[in-house]
């Protein structure tokens, strides 16, 4: 893989990070009195309209294949989408998705929970390293229904990220994307109905500005991946955090204190640290069978 096909799909999940942060900024420019279900909903009739282009790659035959599991992680990412609401709307900027990278850490405990993975002691330090950089961030004495929202939505994410493995092989990602979202369809309506809010044509375009910037951040990902293995660019992925500050800064005025800026640290570094050990090692274990 030459080098700079690697710094192109840097590049790209530089970017791309860049547009999931714009998302959420959309969805924080909400304010605090959002209508929640209402706008969830409306955002996810979107996000199939956008999948529709991409019908093909949808195996009809094997279509609720895995059915069961695709019901669990639709209901759980449906879940993680509205603590994602109610975090940018009611937390900073950086410290929301602070939190939310919290995900890979929770992933490695599922993973020793549910699949009796071992546990490295390089991802043990980093999963401590990881639940003191919330603490540090939230601080015990602050911890408001804001900061559980966005411990739901990393939790949402591992979850989800960790039940993928057990899908079907060989269903394509819009595959999966699209029976995830059906299956949302049903909860996500009747709790709209529920929250009987009187409908904003503002909610259409918040929506709308969401869907299309998360759908560019997935494609983004989708084509630096394919391009080259997860582990030689998996680090650039943190950039959000640079976005999230920057555009913290910028539009909300949300300057990061020392809190976030040493709690994230303790989360995203060690995560770091065990992408380039698991680098070293791919490249080391090459260089053993060559």
């Amino acid at each position: 893989m030459s080098g700079k096909t690697v710094n192109s799909a840097i590049f790209l999940l530089i970017l791309g990070n860049g547009m999931a942060m714009v998302s959420d900024l959309i969805v924080k420019m909400q304010g605090e009195n959002v209508a929640v279900f209402q706008f969830v909903a409306v955002r996810l009739v979107i996000m199939l309209m956008l999948l529709l282009p991409f019908i093909k790659k949808v195996d009809f035959d094997r279509l609720w294949e895995g059915g069961r599991l695709q019901f669990i992680r639709a209901h759980v990412s449906y879940a993680g989408i509205c603590c994602m609401v109610v975090a940018l709307s009611t937390l900073p900027l950086a410290t929301a998705n602070a939190i939310f990278y919290a995900a890979p850490l929770l992933v490695v405990v599922f993973s020793v929970l549910f699949f009796r993975e071992t546990l490295s002691k390089s991802s043990l330090f980093a999963v401590v390293s990881g639940f003191i950089g919330i603490l540090v961030i939230l601080r015990p004495l602050e911890i408001s229904w804001s900061a559980i929202s966005a411990i739901g939505v990393a939790c949402s994410l591992a979850i989800s990220a960790t039940l993928v493995r057990k899908l079907p092989k060989g269903q394509s990602t819009v595959h999966s994307m699209l029976v995830s979202q059906i299956m949302m369809v049903p909860i996500a309506m009747t709790l709209a109905i529920w929250e009987d809010a009187a409908f904003d044509t503002d909610t259409l375009y918040y929506a709308l500005g969401s869907a299309v910037f998360i759908s560019m951040y997935n494609a983004t990902v989708f084509m630096s991946y394919k391009w080259v293995s997860p582990q030689q660019v998996t680090s650039a992925e943190y950039t959000g955090m640079i976005w999230a500050i920057l555009l913290g800064i910028l539009v909300f005025d949300e300057v990061p204190d020392a809190w976030l800026i040493v709690g994230s640290s303790l989360i995203i570094l060690p995560l770091l640290g065990i992408a380039y050990l698991e680098r070293k090692r791919k490249q080391f274990g090459r260089l053993a069978t060559s």
